[in-house]
């Protein structure tokens, strides 16, 4: 089944929208293997970056693109439907597709692709004054 943004972006709620992206891969499952400097190439080139930055604008550098689950760190474009190497040489089209590509933090990304839910914000984090400043 493809899956596809303009479908994810109709889920009402975070939690829907990780349990229709979700892939319940195994950690350590090759992916691109010896060739994974192909895809570190491609992740570095100037065509990537630009494509990515459009990515962050359209969700807002959101969480899955759900809105009140703003990124306050890295932010990694997740592909909907996972590529290959083989995509990337022959530069097959959903490589730069946006409706294959959502904003995620790191442990939504591990989630999605390992299947474990506890690493999720399934809700807003209430931010305060000077939160992230220990001696104030």
């Amino acid at each position: 089944m493809i899956k596809t943004y303009s479908e994810l972006i109709e889920i009402p709620t975070f939690e829907k929208r990780y349990h229709y992206l979700k892939l319940s891969g195994t950690v350590g499952e090759d992916t691109f293997g010896f060739k994974r400097w192909i895809n570190q190439e491609f992740y570095h080139s100037s065509e990537w970056l630009k494509f990515r930055d459009r990515i962050i604008l359209r969700d807002a550098g959101c969480d899955l693109a759900a809105e009140g689950f703003e990124i306050y760190g890295s932010i990694i474009i997740h592909h909907i439907n996972p590529i290959t190497y083989e995509d990337i040489l022959n530069q097959n089209p959903c490589i730069f597709d946006p409706n294959n590509a959502v904003c995620t933090r790191l442990s939504t990304h591990n989630a999605i692709h390992y299947g474990n839910e506890m690493f999720l914000t399934v809700t807003p984090v209430e931010r305060s004054r000077n939160d992230t400043c220990p001696w104030k």
